[in-house]
């Protein structure tokens, strides 16, 4: 039987981070991913991922939450780098205006710019991936949808956003159930399973989920039809809630930390902090 706690979606929380209003935390996201993803500068982006581990800490969130999605991310992530390097090993020392070679190899020469570069990209992806899988695990998707339309976005865009947040933990569940079901006639999918094996099942389950999920889309988009959603121009939620004091400071902090890569981009002359002049 799967652990419902390492479905990756919202599950309710009694820290500061759940109590914040739903939009206060999209606000927060999108600017601190925007600008994590505008700066190269590594002062900011260190600070930025130490913010983000205490604020997991906050929340509460327990690694096997996380560790299937943070395990897939981490592949992906490994094998940018590694392309990013293949690709263009001179990067580096072409943006850094110097060149100190750790190991020589011809045209994959490595510098100590070209490692400087790369972390700083994996820096990226550690500020900007915790940001977001906080907003998925801590917020309500109804009192989402409801500070969405509050702020003026179309009620059917903001009930759209409610029910792909909704859909995500629906999915893992049927995932889960499939695989369950699959190993109890044989089929081994567990970790004593070849990965080819593994991989093999996996697609083996994947592919009818996405169909059966086509079909769930358009059950929900034939009721809610029947049911004349959308024929109104306004409607009331059963979840809403008003911005607080602590909504007003997230908010104002999220645009603090763009006007501060604003200000990093003035003093370092462009984007990228160079410890090399």
């Amino acid at each position: 039987m799967h652990d419902e706690s390492q479905i990756l979606g919202y599950q309710p929380g009694t820290s500061f981070i759940y109590q914040l209003n739903a939009t206060t935390k999209l606000v927060f996201m999108l600017l601190v991913s925007a600008a994590c993803m505008i700066t190269y500068d590594t002062r900011f982006l260190f600070a930025i991922c130490i913010f983000s581990v205490f604020l997991f800490k906050e929340a509460g969130i327990k690694w096997r939450q996380i560790s299937f999605i943070i395990k897939f991310i981490t592949v992906f992530m490994i094998l940018n780098l590694l392309f990013v390097y293949l690709f263009q090993p001179t990067y580096g020392e072409n943006i850094y205006h110097t060149k100190s070679i750790l190991i020589h190899a011809g045209y994959f020469t490595l510098t100590i710019q070209e490692v400087f570069y790369l972390f700083n990209l994996l820096l990226k992806y550690i500020c900007s991936i915790p940001i977001v899988l906080l907003f998925l695990l801590t917020t309500n998707p109804s009192q989402f949808a409801a500070s969405l339309n509050r702020i003026g976005i179309s009620y059917k865009i903001s009930y759209a956003v409610a029910l792909a947040l909704r859909y995500i933990p629906d999915i893992q569940n049927s995932y889960w159930a499939i695989s369950a079901a699959q190993q109890a006639r044989g089929i081994e999918l567990s970790k004593k399973a070849k990965l080819s094996q593994r991989i093999k099942g996996t697609l083996n389950i994947v592919m009818p989920l996405i169909f059966s999920s086509l079909d769930r889309i358009d059950t929900i988009s034939t009721a809610m039809q029947l049911r004349r959603f959308g024929s109104k121009k306004k409607r009331t939620w059963y979840v809403s809630e008003s911005f607080k004091k602590e909504d007003y400071w997230v908010m104002g902090l999220s645009v603090l930390l763009v006007l501060l890569v604003a200000l990093l981009w003035y003093l370092n002359h462009g984007r990228f902090y160079n410890p090399f002049m």
